[in-house]
């Protein structure tokens, strides 16, 4: 699946955090497979909004929906696991 170009605070914010280069790599295996094992695609909670996120690294993943056969990244935020 092919993203749609992403938007200029969305390209600061991964040279802002150095994220360029992980970014670049999920892209690619994005574009192979959307399910790809490393990416750790989901749907997010509630469903029906139709949110998905994939990881970029074990603190940043990338959220998007699907228009039109796209995805369409539109945050990049860092990802907590709640520690029990």
């Amino acid at each position: 699946m092919q993203i749609k170009p992403i938007r200029k605070d969305i390209e600061m914010m991964l040279d802002k955090h150095e994220l360029r280069r992980k970014w670049h790599k999920a892209k690619l295996l994005f574009s192979i497979n959307i399910r790809h094992p490393s990416l750790h695609t989901e749907l997010l909670e509630p469903h029906w909004r139709g949110i998905y996120s994939f990881r970029l690294d074990n603190k940043y993943r990338a959220l998007f929906f699907i228009t039109e056969g796209q995805a369409e990244i539109f945050k990049i935020t860092k990802h907590y696991k709640k520690l029990d």
